[in-house]
């Protein structure tokens, strides 16, 4: 029996000549992954450093930098989150991306952070009270508030951050006055475009995936155990999969979509070889070596079997997404443009998994920005063990921070104003009527 083989993303797909717009959470090619696995210097593949200097505007010692320094500040963050406790708000690489700075809200443990390398600043609310306002937003809004394209966490303004779209404004700062948040506490930001997933379900192409009625591709996000992880709304529990030679290739066992998350499983069966890669759809199969997590402010690439492979920097962590569909809470903003057919596929700071791709707006001609699950979740929450070729599969060593990018930095960002310092739960007030028919 011929094995096919699955590495992290499916290859594109073509029928009667032209590419096909549809995606599949679990697409196999029928040859081994594409080409040898490139050499990578330091965890991070040369054609990922290539995309990095593409999208980012850096040179290959700058991109190879802000990997390393990523790295490092993500075991700095979390030793220093665990010292500093209910002081804690926060970490966030600034603009530079390799400047980790640290939110805290007593001035007396600037002295610990500035010995771990990272830069203090002083907050009026903790990461703790951030979330809980994040979290009561959660449950005040109704599904007459999915006009409101999200909201999350921006430990960087030490602020909620809820989004409108235009002329909507009012709207989101009545959610979160009905959610008992302090303005002082809450910024809204007009966006242009409201998101959405980016699963396109064509009824006339060969099918791989049943939705709603219709039929869909997803891309592979990474291999695990047993099968592989994709987004949840590429598939229901139950659901099977064929691959791109439309033969047998696995089942959903696990979907969640929407609510807490955007995460699939899918097992596949017999002779389907799993591999620890990506593929970059440029010929190469870049590395997994581990899946630590990366801080607000790194860079980040993800591939996809629409637009191959683009990377950015991530915006926010722990935002709420309200798709046409439904919300879904704990998701990954970033600045990474993605299209119709990207669902489920591999996100990747230098050779760490970070998740897979949900949704977001715009395109890859014009800019947008796209929402990833965090693999973290996945794994944890369905018991899986992520696949890796062995190389950094854990964080970077935090006695020492890796050197800085070559050219001097931006300016840091400014200590956030000060904001109300009260409770940033309970409501005081009567509800204001933000649930429009």
């Amino acid at each position: 029996m011929q094995r096919r083989t699955v590495v992290a993303i499916a290859a594109t797909v073509t029928a009667a000549g032209a590419a096909v717009a549809f995606t599949l959470p679990s697409m196999a090619g029928t040859t081994p992954p594409p080409r040898s696995a490139p050499q990578a210097t330091g965890g991070v593949a040369p054609q990922l450093l290539a995309a990095m200097k593409r999208d980012l505007g850096v040179s290959t010692d700058q991109a190879e930098a802000r990997v390393k320094r990523a790295a490092w500040a993500s075991g700095v963050a979390a030793q220093l989150r665990s010292a500093a406790g209910d002081s804690y708000a926060g970490s966030w690489l600034g603009r530079d991306g390799t400047t980790l700075n640290i939110g805290i809200t007593d001035a007396g443990l600037a002295g610990k952070v500035r010995a771990a390398g990272a830069v203090p600043r002083l907050v009026e609310r903790s990461v703790a009270e951030l979330d809980s306002a994040k979290k009561a937003l959660d449950g005040e809004a109704t599904k007459a508030d999915r006009d409101l394209p999200g909201w999350y966490v921006d430990v960087a303004a030490n602020k909620v951050v809820v989004q409108a779209l235009p002329g909507d404004a009012d709207h989101a700062k009545e959610l979160a006055g009905d959610a008992g948040i302090p303005d002082a506490a809450v910024k809204v930001v007009v966006t242009k475009r409201a998101p959405r997933t980016l699963a396109d379900v064509i009824g006339a192409e060969p099918y791989f995936v049943n939705l709603d009625g219709g039929q869909a591709r997803c891309s592979i996000g990474f291999a695990v155990e047993g099968g592989f992880v994709t987004a949840g709304h590429c598939g229901a529990e139950g659901t099977q999969t064929t691959d791109r030679e439309n033969l047998d290739q696995g089942v959903v066992i696990a979907s969640v979509f929407p609510g807490d998350a955007d995460m699939g499983v899918v097992q596949t069966g017999a002779g389907v070889t799993l591999q620890p890669f990506v593929n970059d759809f440029d010929g190469n199969a870049l590395p997994v070596g581990g899946s630590t997590e990366a801080p607000v402010g790194a860079a980040v690439c993800r591939s996809g079997s629409t637009t191959g492979t683009f990377c950015g920097t991530i915006l926010a962590k722990n935002q709420t997404v309200n798709y046409p569909e439904g919300a879904v809470t704990g998701l990954t903003r970033t600045d990474v443009c993605a299209e119709g057919g990207d669902s489920g596929g591999p996100w990747l700071s230098g050779d760490q998994a970070q998740g897979v791709t949900s949704g977001g707006s715009g395109d890859c001609t014009a800019g947008g920005e796209t929402f990833f699950q965090p693999i973290t979740e996945i794994l944890e929450t369905n018991n899986l063990t992520l696949l890796t070729t062995g190389g950094s599969a854990g964080g970077a060593a935090t006695s020492a921070p890796p050197a800085q990018a070559t050219t001097a930095p931006p300016a840091e960002a400014t200590t956030p104003p000060a904001g109300d310092a009260g409770q940033l739960q309970g409501r005081h007030h009567h509800r204001r009527g933000h649930h429009r028919g």
